[in-house]
């Protein structure tokens, strides 16, 4: 329930649209099992998120639109390790292509950590916390009871 509404504020805040259906460029799978999928740009969402909860592809549509701010937020669900990620970005975006084009990957339709960490982190900026103080509070409300962080540097 708390999910929801931190995902209804994020789409008030954001104005966020439905994505229409778009041709995807490629599609493959990480050496751990993930699914990537290219897209042409950040506004272009992934073929997997078909099928999922509205509330999944809101927070992949608004992580694509905060892709400065969640380079800074440590994921604490462990796939650091598992998986290789560096911050919490890296649970829905891969990487951006020099062309704009946009790796995605499927591990945060899977992972309500990764999902919990997006939401709060980008409901913070909305209400104008700065990249510091969504850090410092991410790092307290995760620091016990989940996994090592990624191994993300500090916001300057």
């Amino acid at each position: 329930m708390k999910t929801k509404a931190i995902l209804a504020v994020i789409a008030a805040a954001l104005f966020l649209t439905a994505c229409g259906s778009k041709k995807q460029e490629g599609i493959t799978h990480a050496h751990n099992g993930d699914l990537q999928v290219i897209t042409a740009s950040a506004s272009i969402l992934p073929s997997f998120l078909e099928g999922q909860s509205e509330d999944i592809r809101l927070v992949y549509e608004a992580a694509g639109k905060a892709k400065e701010l969640l380079q800074w937020i440590p994921c604490y669900c462990g796939c650091g390790e598992s998986a290789g990620h560096k911050s919490n970005l890296n649970c829905f975006i891969h990487k951006v292509n020099e062309d704009g084009s946009v790796v995605w990957d499927d591990h945060g339709t899977r992972c309500g950590v990764c999902l919990q960490i997006a939401a709060a982190s980008i409901k913070m900026k909305a209400e104008g916390k700065s990249e510091k103080e969504i850090r410092a509070h991410i790092d307290d409300a995760y620091k016990e009871g989940y996994a090592a962080p990624t191994n993300t540097p500090m916001p300057a």
